[in-house]
Order: structure tokens, then sequence, then C-alpha cells
């Protein structure tokens, strides 16, 4: 019995000194205690010299046992030299996806290093970052977080010492509480609960801000702004999945002038001496009017009552009257992209149809990929992952996903709609969030980004749901628009970053 007791023990130290064991064991810390790195630099924002600290590490979500979910990965930069660090603006920034981490914000549009690209064209390896003229530390200290799965954050399960499940983090709701959750405790571990507190997300971000902004002000932490980038706040209203839903005639209606532009930009009108601006202003007056009573009419539509829609739909787009004809007037955002350019055998992206690529399957009905991320997807990535372990000092030792593993295919979308008690809606809409945290804080500003070059989220899209949002007349006065000549990701152009920079800092400095 002595010997097999001796040999038990050799056995385990021999396991839990094994290097696999070290790592599992080492693996396991980061996830259930808080990381951190701390590094110093310099930008320079519009002439301007800022110094400051940058943060990347963790924080811990735990449940109500005290056991950790998930370990949440953020990059925090704090403007040195301020008198009162804590009544700085902090703003909280995101992607979106559902499953997307946030290093395209990040090294995109406002950390002090941007990811060097010219705009449409590809750019190669060696990748490299440069000083970001228009971050935006210059208005408001600085928090990008990674959505659970992406990036670096992790869900620790139960394996891994913890009680966290992907189900309780890929949802519209429980996803926006692991936001609100990770917001309420940066606030607590940097001392910042009297900063004036402000959200920007982009694509999928605008949903999540809309449901957090929501949960935010109804426990006590009261918001000076939502800044909403490429903006979604109602899957109703969604181009992509418009054949789906018959008799939805909207989703047509807002993406036309989205696609207008688009015909505009590759020069296929049949009158391209008309601005941009001028042709958008004309396709909205017609989207809203005569576009939708005629589209309203079904199969009643007929003679040349239909003859005067198909002429217009073909001036407005540039594609072929008997394309149009085909799709019974109503074009989607895929049917678009696949079709404008099909004589040249290309199709144009999907979220920035500036970009143009060559057609994989001519035979398609839709695009089988979107060269706008073609194009650039790569130089973020390999840029972002040098930029994190060499310059923010972390995760040498471990992998930066910028895609969640299948996140989307997992998602729930079904939304609690506010004060619908137990009912959830298939089709998520968010816009009756956004309007309670309104009400709640009628203080609250909004601000409201688009591009006209985008067909995920076309930019009439955001500002029809901005003006059908359920508040009282009077809180209209709190939203601004704002249209760039870009795509969803505004700032890859950068004139639009400028532009985009300087209308949020300016945001950020009326409303604190």
């Amino acid at each position: 019995m002595k010997s097999k007791a001796i040999a038990f023990i050799a056995a385990m130290v021999f396991l839990f000194n094994c290097p696999a064991m070290a790592q599992n064991r080492h693996e396991d810390t980061l996830l259930t205690k808080p990381q951190k790195t701390i590094t110093r630099g310099t930008v320079n924002v519009e002439g301007k010299q800022l110094n400051y600290e940058a943060v990347a590490g963790t924080l811990i979500l735990k449940n109500t046992k005290d056991t950790a979910t998930c370990s949440m990965f953020y990059t925090a930069y704090f403007k040195s030299g301020e008198s009162d660090p804590s009544k700085r603006p902090v703003t909280f920034i995101y992607n979106g996806g559902p499953g997307s981490a946030t290093i395209w914000l990040h090294i995109g549009a406002w950390g002090p290093q941007r990811v060097y690209a010219n705009d449409t064209a590809r750019t190669m390896a060696p990748y490299r970052t440069v000083n970001n003229d228009y971050s935006l530390l210059d208005a408001s200290d600085l928090v990008f977080i990674d959505a659970p799965g992406t990036g670096g954050s992790r869900i620790v399960t139960k394996d891994k010492g913890g009680a966290g499940d992907p189900k309780d983090f890929y949802g519209i709701d429980p996803d926006a509480k692991a936001f609100s959750s990770f917001i309420t405790n940066f606030l607590s571990t940097f001392n910042r609960w009297n900063s004036p507190k402000y959200l920007f997300g982009e694509s999928y971000g605008t949903f999540r801000s809309a449901v957090v902004a929501n949960i935010l002000e109804n426990e006590g932490v009261d918001l000076n702004g939502v800044v909403l980038l490429s903006q979604l706040l109602s899957y109703n209203n969604m181009s992509d999945a418009a054949d789906m839903d018959p008799g939805n005639d909207l989703r047509y209606e807002l993406a036309l002038p989205s696609c207008a532009a688009t015909a505009w930009y590759h020069h296929k009108l049949a009158n391209q001496n008309i601005t941009l601006e001028a042709l958008v202003k004309e396709v909205e007056e017609f989207s809203l009017n005569e576009y939708a009573v005629a589209l309203a009419k079904g199969s009643l539509l007929q003679g040349a009552e239909y003859n005067n829609i198909v002429t217009k739909l073909h001036n407005y787009t540039g594609l072929p009257e008997a394309y149009i004809r085909k799709a019974n007037l109503r074009i989607n955002g895929p049917q678009m992209e696949k079709t404008l350019l099909a004589d040249e055998g290309q199709v144009t992206g999907r979220l920035d149809t500036r970009f143009r690529g060559y057609d994989m399957d001519p035979l398609a009905k839709t695009p089988d990929y979107d060269p706008h991320g073609a194009t650039f997807e790569a130089a973020f990535i390999g840029a972002f992952n040098t930029y994190l372990r060499t310059t923010l000092n972390y995760g040498k030792d471990q992998e930066y996903h910028a895609f969640g593993d299948n996140i989307i295919g997992q998602w729930d979308f079904r939304h609690l709609v506010p004060g619908s008690g137990f009912r959830k809606a298939m089709y998520a809409n968010v816009m009756p969030d956004l309007a309670r945290a309104m009400i709640f804080n009628p203080k609250l500003k909004v601000q409201l980004n688009m591009s006209y070059y985008d067909l995920g989220t076309p930019f009439f899209e955001g500002i029809y749901e901005m003006h059908h949002l359920p508040i009282p007349e009077a809180l209209q006065n709190n939203i601004s628009y704002n249209i760039y000549k870009s795509g969803h990701m505004v700032y890859l152009n950068m004139q639009a970053l400028k532009e985009l920079h300087d209308n949020v800092a300016k945001f950020i400095g009326e409303t604190h």
C-alpha cells in the first residue's frame, strides 16, 4: 500500500508540474482574475500633441454566486495631465456583428494609432500603424470593448473554473446585460462614476447601444450622449432579407436612395451631371411618396402607372428596365450589388459600395462575397495583432479573434421589448429601448452618423428610424444627423474620418 501511495503522489507531482497542466492553470488564472498592462504614449491630433496612458486588460463578469462567467477584454486610453481625471468625459466604444471584436473602431477610427491603409485600395503586408490625426482622445477618454467570445474576451466555462455558457451572452438581451455590467464595473474600477458618459456603437453596436442605454438609465447611470454609426434598430427595415418578408415594401423604399448613390458613384446613371446631394434628395422624396404608393398597390399596379415606375427606377439605379420588371419593381441591396456592374464582370461591396471586385459566380442571384471586407480585413487584423503585442504589451501568449466562432449562428435574435412583459419579438426592434432611455433622461442627446454608400445599413433607413421613435416631439430636438461620402466604416476615407471626428468631438463638447 505504501508503494502505491508513493506512486500516486509521484504521478500527481508529475501532472502538476508538466507543461500542459501548467499552461492550463495559467489560462484559467487569466480568465478568472482581472489582467492589466499599462503603457504610455503620445498622439498628435489635428496639430495638438496629447500624452496618454493606455491600459489593456480584462474585467471579470460574475454571476449571483460570485463565480466568473466572462473575462471581457478592453483597451482604455486616458489623457494625461488632467487636473481631475474623474470628471473627464469617457466614451465606451464597440463594433457589432454580432460576433465582431472592436479592432475596426480601435485602429481605424478613434485610437491613437491608425492602421496604414489607402481607402478603397488593398494594402499588402508588412502592415503598420501610424499616428491617428483624428483620434477622439482630444475630446474624451476612450474604452474599446470586445464582446464576449470575440477579440480577447472569453466566456469562462465550467472547465475553466467558471460558470459561463455561450447562451448566457449570445443574444440581444444577454449581450446588452454583459456590456452594461462591464460599464458599471469599469466605472467603479477606475473611479469614473462622476465622468460625463457616452456610448459609441457601430452597426450592430448601434442596436446594442439602444438596449444598453435603456438598461443603464434604469440602473441609475445617466448618459450624456449616444453616438450611432451606421445604424440599424429594427431588423424589419433590413434590405438584405426583403425577399423573405413579402408585404413589407418599406425595406425597398429605404434602400433606394443608397442604390441611387451607388449608381451615381459608378457613373451608371443617364444623368451624371446631377450632384449626389440633389440626387439623394430627389430619390428620398420619390421613395416616401410615389414609390411607396405604387408598391402598396401590389398586383393592382398595372399599365402606364407600372411602366412609369419602371422608368424612374431605371433612371435612379442604372439597372436595366428588363431586370427591374423581373424584380417586380423591388430591388434589395444584394441584387443591386450583383447587377450594377454585371456587364463588367464585377460586383460592388455591400457595406461600402465604392469597393468593387470580380464576380465569383456570374450566374448567381447575389454576390458570393463582399469586396469591401476582402480588401482591408487582413491589414486591420495583421496590424492590430502586432500593435496589441508590441505597443500595448498585452497577450503575447494568447490568441486574438477578430471574429468569434460562428457567434451569429448561435445568436438569439429575440428581444424582450420594454413594457411587453414576457413576450419576445422575432423580428427584433430596439427603437422602444432608445425611446425609453430618452424619455427617462430628457437631457440624453443622440447623434446619428450614416453614409451614402452603405447597403448593409442604408442611411435613409437610419434617418427613418429616428423620425419614427416613439418619443415626444420635443425630444426630436435631442437628435442630430450627419451623412458622409463613405461607406459603413466611414473612417476608411480620411476626409470622412476628419468630418466624423469633428462632429463627434463637437457633440461631446456640447453635451457635458
